[in-house]
């Protein structure tokens, strides 16, 4: 009998059902797990479920029963994948799950910063509208995504996804190359083109050690547009400090972030210092988040642990076994 242990449930919402796996198992399931709690929770365990929880190199040492990781998300930078390759562990992650949710809530941050409309719902809850004395106000810029020029760092399906969008929306879709490096290909604009020439970037790239800390005061200084920054990937791409020196000297237009270099971030966090300006929109990392998009990871997970129990293991990440 395989032991199943799910270490952080309640990182998928309770409305979202998760069914059995098809083989004879022990599934224990903790809505959360404390990093102090992971060793003996899967003690005995061949098969660990993580959204969030690390795993680390010091942890799998104390786990000579297991066999695999399985990462209910597509990001596995909370677990060691060199550790688990020492020590013949199989990392699955998902993947394709959220090709609609994700480009959706971009789009949604970009509309929403594009037209103004935190800063507009604000004045009408003041009062504004009253004190304006006619049918409107013109109280903050309005523009349109038609014909905007935008940026976007990661050609993968959620980058694509995003183009075709914008496509839609009459924009001008360009794909960033990577960050120091040419001859990436026709596809691909150059780095410091993206920055300079960009009305709105949006990141949907992996946290890599390559990747960290991308986007920072120096990138900043080369937006010569003020585009919108969008951040629907991961928090350590951007340095936050930098993002709010960008705000306050108006290096860029506005931010419109889902994700937090610590999640949840800390109350004095640079993010949380600029949650509340009227050009900045945060949200807790929800933009994967829809009903559908959940379900569709559930089944996945699940599918995941029953191919590789079975012998056809399926969405191995590279580096890990």
């Amino acid at each position: 009998m395989h032991k199943i242990v799910f270490l952080d449930r309640a990182t998928i919402a309770p409305q979202i059902r998760l069914r059995r796996p098809a083989f004879e198992h022990e599934l224990v399931v903790h809505a959360h797990t404390r990093p102090e709690q992971v060793v003996e929770r899967l003690a005995g365990a061949a098969i660990a479920i993580t959204n969030k929880v690390p795993l680390s190199a010091d942890v799998l040492e104390q786990l000579p029963e297991l066999r695999l990781v399985a990462v209910a998300a597509t990001g596995t930078d909370c677990v060691d994948k060199a550790a688990c390759a020492r020590r013949g562990i199989a990392v699955a992650n998902i993947r394709g799950y959220a090709v609609n949710t994700v480009p959706e809530h971009t789009f949604a941050l970009m509309l929403a910063l594009r037209r103004n409309l935190v800063a507009y719902r604000d004045d009408v809850i003041e009062g504004e509208w009253q004190k304006s004395g006619q049918f409107c106000f013109f109280n903050h810029a309005i523009h349109d995504l038609a014909g905007a020029r935008l940026g976007i760092i990661g050609e993968g399906a959620l980058g694509q996804s995003v183009a075709a969008i914008a496509r839609a929306f009459g924009m001008v879709p360009l794909f960033a190359a990577h960050k120091g490096r040419s001859g990436c290909g026709r596809l691909y604009t150059p780095w410091d083109e993206i920055l300079a020439t960009s009305d709105i970037i949006t990141l949907h790239c992996p946290l890599t050690p390559e990747t960290r800390g991308m986007i920072g005061l120096a990138e900043f200084r080369q937006m010569a547009r003020r585009p919108l920054l969008i951040n629907t990937a991961r928090g350590g791409l951007v340095d936050e400090e930098a993002l709010v020196q960008a705000l306050d000297e108006g290096l860029i237009s506005g931010a419109g972030f889902d994700v937090t270099l610590g999640e949840p971030p800390a109350a004095d966090s640079p993010m949380m210092r600029i949650a509340a300006r009227p050009n900045v929109i945060l949200t807790p990392h929800v933009a994967w988040a829809s009903d559908e998009a959940q379900q569709a990871l559930a089944d996945q997970l699940i599918d995941n642990i029953d191919h590789f129990v079975a012998g056809t293991p399926t969405n191995l990440v590279k580096g890990a076994y």
